[in-house]
């Protein structure tokens, strides 16, 4: 029996050190050993009220999962944890738990939260490990149809549910690749693709067909899908249309925008040119400016790809930043630095290329809409340092193109699409979830939009 002082000691995640990863593009987190997995479980309460299911916006019954755990039924866990979410190896990799399920966790309140996500991906890899998931208890074909446009964590989620309830769905994806953000936004070292395409094949598993390189709004249009058969079309097509700051100089040669920057090399492979056709230009001292999990995500993956020095600059203090504190405590091991409380305010270039970047220092005044402190200039303040490659990661717009293509469709001043609590938009027929109703937000998130609209859709379709 483990001691009261025992019980609320979490079980450390292995990690590859850091003078080791930042030389390899492996994943950083090495998972749970099945002791390791059996020993977190077991600290936990099992709650008569447990506030963690709430806590997760796919509603995992988490309690049952983790007391599998504890006994060492880790079938019996994974199918648990699939009863509500088709994504586990992803969500578990990269959800947000800290500020979720474990959030809520009642150990939390002496700092020492039950590891839920790290169990999560335990089972998860398990089951990946023994064959991957099967598929059971697919419903009686209904003969209706469903297009799904974008194939993200909001797409994935909402065509696995309707399979599953028996309905004929087809995701239709712009790139030539399946996973959206998963795929072209989350580096190897967070996410490798062998998972992510393990989770994509279950879905295809399901019943799901995936069709590559169409682009809704030019390859077809919405009104076409209609007159293809579908009954119903639901739009999750994200936020992928990178923002700016709208400096002098960011013209320049060396610039990039943090969904160019990571799309080389996460979707097309640039960190292996030569292998791979995609080459990309790497500085000796790059700047990335933002402080969220791109902003991480850049920055991390420029040191792997050999930069002598990296650094944040970010407006705020580090206390506002909206990355993971797990990414930001993996960027600072890895030897990323970070210049807080600094604004750019120009870029400043030789021969085309980028070269220098004055800055202005902040200070934070009154929160702002957002609820954080808003930072305010310091007048007669700028400096300037040098870097020869700058990374913008300030966050991205939807793309217009669905919009601009679909007759009366509602959209506000962001041109993100309007929809009720059940994502249904203003046309019948049409649902939309995820960054593209909501802005920029987490992978989790996008997952229970695409649930409760697939429960919508579901019973739209069922009185048709």
């Amino acid at each position: 029996m483990k001691s009261s002082i025992e019980r609320f000691k979490r079980t450390p995640m292995p990690k590859q050190p850091p003078e080791v990863r930042i030389h390899n593009f492996n994943e950083v987190a090495l998972g749970f050993t099945p002791e390791q997995a059996m020993n977190e479980a077991k600290r936990c309460l099992q709650c008569p009220e447990p506030k963690c299911i709430g806590g997760c916006p796919v509603e995992i019954n988490i309690p049952l999962f983790i007391k599998q755990i504890a006994e060492g039924d880790f079938d019996a866990a994974i199918k648990t944890i699939r009863e509500t979410n088709n994504l586990p190896a992803i969500t578990g990799r990269v959800c947000p738990q800290e500020v979720q399920c474990e959030g809520v966790c009642v150990l939390a309140k002496r700092n020492a939260p039950i590891a839920i996500g790290a169990l999560e991906r335990f089972a998860a890899d398990y089951e990946l490990s023994k064959g991957g998931p099967k598929v059971d208890n697919i419903a009686k074909k209904t003969g209706k149809k469903v297009a799904v446009v974008g194939s993200g964590p909001a797409g994935l989620t909402v065509a696995g549910d309707l399979a599953k309830l028996g309905h004929e769905v087809t995701i239709f994806e712009a790139l030539h690749a399946p996973g959206g953000v998963l795929a072209y936004g989350i580096p190897e070292f967070r996410l490798p693709k062998s998972i992510l395409n393990a989770e994509v094949n279950y879905v295809k598993k399901l019943g799901v067909e995936i069709k590559l390189d169409v682009v809704i709004g030019r390859t077809l249009t919405i009104e076409e899908l209609f007159k293809m058969g579908f009954n119903a079309v639901f739009i999750g097509t994200g936020a992928g249309s990178p923002k700016f700051l709208n400096i002098p100089g960011e013209e320049l040669n060396g610039v990039y925008s943090a969904n160019e920057f990571l799309t080389r090399c996460n979707l097309m492979k640039a960190y292996k040119f030569g292998e791979y056709d995609t080459p990309i230009k790497v500085g000796e001292n790059v700047t990335v400016v933002g402080a969220g999990n791109t902003a991480m995500d850049s920055a991390r993956t420029a040191l792997r790809l050999g930069a002598a020095s990296v650094t944040i600059v970010y407006r705020r203090t580090e206390a506002e930043m909206p990355a993971r504190a797990e990414e930001v405590e993996n960027a600072k091991e890895e030897g990323v630095k970070f210049q807080l409380l600094t604004n750019p305010v120009k870029l400043i270039g030789e021969n085309g290329w980028v070269k220098r970047m004055e800055c202005i220092k902040m200070q934070l005044g009154e929160a702002d809409e957002s609820g954080r402190r808003k930072p305010v200039p310091i007048p007669n303040s700028n400096f300037y340092f040098d870097t020869d490659q700058v990374i913008i990661a300030i966050g991205r717009y939807p793309n217009p193109i669905i919009a601009q293509t679909t007759k009366g469709l509602k959209v506000n001043k962001e041109g993100l699409i309007v929809t009720d609590e059940y994502g249904r938009t203003n046309i019948k027929g049409i649902w939309a979830g995820g960054d593209i109703v909501t802005g920029e937000a987490t992978v989790i998130s996008a997952m229970g939009a695409g649930k409760k609209a697939a429960k919508d859709i579901h019973e739209y379709l069922m009185k048709l």
